[in-house]
């Protein structure tokens, strides 16, 4: 790999006035959520639940420039000390994207539940708030094409000093927000070439996107492992606009490294400078 990727300064968008990186550092392969097995998801939290673990693979982010992680936050603390430690490191800021889970039962105590949950996002320090897909599901009428009582939870992030947006698994969560004019800055959509947990096909999720009011941060990128980083980062990068994001999880600082590149020759449009794979038996096609 380049020896000077650490140098590199990866490409930026803006959100309600806040510069993001293009890459968004996710959790799932730091909290344990292969999407795989439960033997993958031990794997991962013996290996990386822990704060000094998620400080290494940060900081790794953080030498491009890709300060920006997507995660339950507030919901998983660790996530935020691992952060932290990778700040006190570096010296660079990381920005939160807190995805909770919160009550939105139509009861004056499921409210106060909602208002806590989120005060607990702005008290861990996230800068973005976006209700999980989860919870914000169980509010969309498709009749009458509107998400129920969203703008209460929005209001809510505002009041807390946050940017609001929405985590939608299902497609027409960003659709009826558009249409609706919620108070809403940008979205996170399923987004991968297999389409692996997507609620419809490739197709209509691309033009979903596209057609988006604000920019997409995408999740799901290498279909949770079933794709190689080159083919499901290099594929985001390629059908997105410039404005989107593409979110990468990781197992180690090296396969930081390697999605980086991976993504920085993506948007440049240039082979990625990576180390061949390790064979025991490679043919002559393979040897360079």
């Amino acid at each position: 790999m380049n020896k000077n990727a650490d140098k590199i300064t990866f490409p930026r968008t803006s959100v309600a006035g806040v510069s993001l990186p293009r890459m968004l550092i996710g959790t799932n392969w730091i909290l344990g959520w292969s999407h795989r097995s439960t033997a993958a998801d031990g794997m991962i939290e013996l290996r990386n639940r822990n704060k000094e673990a998620i400080a290494d693979i940060v900081e790794v982010f953080l030498s491009h420039d890709v300060n920006a992680m997507m995660a339950p936050v507030s919901q998983h603390p660790v996530v935020a000390e691992g952060a932290k430690l990778a700040e006190d490191r570096t010296g660079k800021q990381v920005i939160l994207i807190d995805t909770p889970i919160i009550n939105v039962d139509d009861t004056a105590e499921a409210r106060r539940e909602a208002e806590a949950t989120i005060k607990a996002c702005r008290d861990i320090g996230a800068t973005f708030c976006l209700p999980h897909h989860s919870s914000v599901e169980e509010l969309v009428n498709k009749n009458k094409r509107i998400i129920d009582r969203l703008p209460d939870y929005l209001s809510m992030i505002r009041e807390q000093g946050m940017i609001p947006g929405l985590s939608a698994h299902m497609p027409e969560l960003i659709v009826y927000s558009d249409e609706q004019g919620y108070d809403v800055e940008t979205y996170i959509q399923i987004y991968n070439c297999l389409g692996y947990m997507m609620q419809v096909e490739i197709e209509y999720i691309h033009k979903v996107i596209w057609n988006a009011k604000k920019p997409v941060m995408t999740i799901k990128s290498m279909a949770a492992g079933r794709v190689t980083p080159l083919v499901g980062i290099t594929f985001s990068y390629a059908t997105i606009r410039p404005c989107d994001m593409v979110t990468v999880g990781c197992f180690t600082p090296d396969e930081a490294r390697e999605d980086i590149e991976i993504g920085l020759a993506a948007i440049e449009r240039r082979k990625p400078d990576l180390e061949g794979r390790s064979s025991p038996n490679k043919t002559a096609a393979m040897s360079e």
